[in-house]
C-alpha cells in the first residue's frame, strides 16, 4: 500500500482512537455485507479491500455476511459468485459465511419488543397512501391513522402477518419515530413487509421479511461488528441505524462510518443498469469481459493483484468522486508487463517464403520474458514459410528507417528471436494485392548481429506458417464511448460502443494453445491477452484482449 493511500484513509485513525480509548476492547471486527441480487463490481472491490484490509491491519476479523432480506431479487447464483470473487481477490473471511436470514427469528423477536414498547405498529395504508402521508423533504409527513393501535392489537396483527393471513401489500410493520423529521428515513420506516416468496436459505418458513435498515444494524450487533463501514449513500440512514441500536436489547453497540464510493468514468456500476445490460443481451452475461463486474474483469485478464493495488491506492474519503479509468488501466499494464509471459500471434497474416531456409523445422530457444529469467524459455519452430503481420511490410522504399521500422522491399528486418531477413520480391494477385513476400535470411544471425551493411530496420513478430495454430481472438474495447454514460441524453444505453467486441481469427505460436484457461500473455507488439476462463481449450483456443500495450485513448 502506498504512503499516499495510508495518509488518505480517514477511517484508519478512527479505529486507532477507538482502540486507544477502550471503546474497542477486543478484536476489531468489520464486515462485507452484500445483498445477493447481482454480481459484485469494481465499486464493491474497493469496499472489500477496505473492510478486509483494515481488519487485517489491526489484527481483527472481517465477516462475509449476505444481507438476504429480499427473496424476490436474490439468487443462489449470486451468492456463489460473490464468495468466489472475494476468494479470488485473495481474502479470507472469519468463520463461516453468515446470512442475515439466519437471524430472522431474532429480528422477529426484536420487532415484537418494539411493539411492546409502543415503538412499532402495523399500518394498513396502501403504498400510494403511505407515500402521500410521508410528505417530502420540505414538507413534514402526517401520522398514519393506524399509528395509535394498541399494543395488543399490533401484536395480534403482526402474528397474523407472520402466519400468512394477509395478502402481499395489505399491511406493513412500521417503527414509530417522527413523521416530521427532516430525515426522511426517520418518518416511521418499514420494519417488515409481506412477501409470499420462497427464500433461498429459509425456504417457505417465512412470508414476512425485515427491511434492510432493520436487519443491517442488528446483524452487525449480533456478530459483534465494531466498525460498520458503508458507502456514502447510507449516511442519511445512520440515525435510523443508531435508533434501532439504542432501542433494542442488542448484545453489542456497533458504529457506522461512511466513505465515498468508487465511481469510474466510461463505466456504469448501478446494479439495475448492469442487470439491464445482461437482460437485454447487450453483453453476454454478468461475467462478460466488458462488464465492470469482478468476474468480468477476471475473465478479461485483470489480475487480483492489480485490482487490489488500484483499490489500495485510492483515497478513502468522506465525499464521492470519479476516478479516471486510466488509473486502473495503468495498474493492469504494470502488473501484466511484469508477470505476463511473451508469445507471438499474427492478427493479419501475410505469408513470407524464405528462399534459403531449410525445408525442415528448426527449433529456436526464446525467453518467455525478457526480464524474468525464472520464467524460463520456450521452443519456437522456425520454418521456410512464416507469417508476419501485413502492416509490417511495404513496397514503399521512400520511407525512412525512423518512420517505418519494419520490413521494406530490398531491406532488412529482424524476426523476433530468430534471423535477420531481407525482402527480395513480392507476389501479387490479379487485383495487384500483395499475397506473398519472397525473402532470404542472413545466416548465423540468431542471437548475433549481422554485418554492418545488413543492419535491420527493426524487430517484428512472426509465426511459422506450417506449425502455427489458428486461434480465436476476442478484441474487447470499452463498453461505453462517453466519459459519463447517459449524461448528454439521459439514457446511458445511447453511449454503448457498437464496436466494443470484434472477433477475429489469428495465427499463434503452437505451444500456447495448450495453456490452461486464465493464462496471460503479452502477444508481442499487439497487447495483453488471456486464455478465456470458460471457452478456451487446446482444440478450440480462445484468447481475450485484456488491454493494449499502451493507452491509445483520445483523452
Amino acid at each position: 500500500m502506498s504512503e499516499s493511500a495510508v495518509n488518505h484513509n480517514f477511517i484508519r485513525p478512527i479505529i486507532q482512537e477507538d482502540i486507544d480509548s477502550g471503546r474497542v476492547a477486543g478484536k476489531v471486527v468489520t464486515r462485507f455485507p452484500p445483498e445477493p441480487n447481482g454480481y459484485l463490481h469494481i465499486g464493491h472491490a474497493k469496499s472489500i479491500c477496505l473492510n478486509f484490509g483494515l481488519a487485517e491491519e489491526f489484527g481483527g476479523d472481517c465477516h462475509l455476511r449476505f444481507d438476504d432480506t429480499n427473496p424476490a431479487k436474490e439468487e443462489q447464483e449470486y451468492i456463489e459468485a460473490i464468495m468466489e470473487d472475494v476468494q479470488w481477490l485473495g481474502f479470507k473471511w472469519a468463520g463461516d459465511v453468515r446470512y442475515a436470514s439466519s437471524y430472522f427469528e431474532q429480528f422477529y423477536d426484536w420487532a415484537v419488543h418494539l411493539i411492546k414498547q409502543g415503538k412499532a405498529y402495523v399500518c394498513d395504508l396502501t403504498a400510494e397512501q403511505a407515500s402521500e402521508y410521508r410528505g417530502w423533504a420540505t414538507k413534514p409527513g402526517k401520522e398514519s391513522p393506524f399509528r395509535d393501535r394498541s399494543v395488543e392489537e399490533n401484536l395480534t396483527l403482526f402474528e397474523k402477518m407472520r402466519q400468512g393471513d394477509f395478502a402481499e401489500g395489505f399491511c406493513v410493520l412500521r417503527a414509530k419515530i417522527d413523521m416530521a423529521s427532516p430525515n426522511m428515513n426517520l418518518r416511521d420506516p418499514i420494519l417488515y413487509r409481506i412477501r409470499k416468496k420462497s427464500h433461498h436459505q429459509t425456504g417457505d418458513k417465512w412470508c414476512i421479511y425485515p427491511s434492510y435498515d432493520f436487519a443491517h444494524g442488528q446483524g452487525d450487533a449480533i456478530e459483534g461488528v465494531t466498525h460498520s463501514i458503508c458507502t456514502l449513500e447510507f449516511q442519511d440512514h445512520r440515525p435510523l441505524y443508531e435508533w434501532f441500536i439504542a432501542n433494542l436489547p442488542v448484545p453489542s453497540k456497533p458504529k457506522q462510518y461512511e466513505f465515498g464510493r468508487l465511481n469510474l468514468n466510461y463505466t456504469v456500476t448501478s446494479k439495475r443498469n448492469l442487470k439491464q445490460l445482461v437482460d437485454e443481451q447487450i453483453v453476454a452475461g454478468w461475467n462478460d469481459p466488458r462488464m465492470p463486474t469482478i468476474s468480468g474483469m477476471r475473465r478479461r485478464g485483470y489480475s487480483a493483484a492489480a485490482l487490489r493495488a488500484f483499490c489500495d491506492d485510492l483515497a478513502v474519503a468522506k465525499t464521492d468522486g470519479i476516478v479516471d479509468i486510466a488509473q486502473l488501466e495503468f495498474e493492469i499494464r504494470k502488473d501484466l508487463n511484469e508477470n505476463a509471459a511473451r508469445a507471438m500471434c499474427v492478427l493479419t497474416p501475410l505469408k513470407v517464403t524464405i528462399s534459403n531456409a531449410a525445408e525442415s523445422v528448426e527449433w529456436l530457444e526464446v525467453a518467455n520474458h525478457p526480464q524474468q529469467e525464472a520464467m524460463g524459455q520456450r521452443a519456437l519452430p522456425f520454418t521456410k514459410e512464416i507469417f508476419i503481420d501485413a502492416s509490417d511490410f511495404t513496397e514503399d522504399t521512400s520511407l525512412s528507417r525512423k518512420k517505418f521500422k519494419r520490413l521494406v522491399i530490398g531491406d532488412y528486418v529482424r524476426l523476433r528471436g530468430a534471423y535477420v531477413i531481407k525482402a527480395d520480391d513480392v507476389i501479387k494477385d490479379d487485383n495487384g494485392e500483395i499475397i506473398e513476400v519472397i525473402a532470404s535470411l542472413v545466416p548465423d544471425t540468431v542471437g548475433q548481429n549481422p554485418p554492418p551493411e545488413m543492419k535491420p530496420r527493426g524487430v517484428i513478430h512472426w509465426v511459422s506458417a506450417t506449425e502455427g495454430k489458428e486461434v480465436e481472438l476476442r478484441l474487447y474495447d470499452r463498453l461505453f464511448l462517453a466519459e459519463a454514460p447517459g449524461k448528454a441524453t439521459g439514457n446511458y444505453l445511447d453511449d454503448v460502443n457498437p464496436d466494443s467486441l470484434k472477433v477475429i481469427k489469428a495465427i499463434a505460436e503452437p505451444a500456447i494453445v495448450n495453456c490452461e484457461p486464465e493464462t496471460v500473455f503479452q502477444f508481442e507488439r499487439e497487447g495483453y491477452f488471456v486464455s478465456d476462463r470458460y471457452d478456451h481449450t487446446a482444440d478450440t483456443p480462445v484468447f481475450n484482449l485484456t488491454i493494449g500495450l499502451k493507452d491509445t485513448s483520445d483523452k
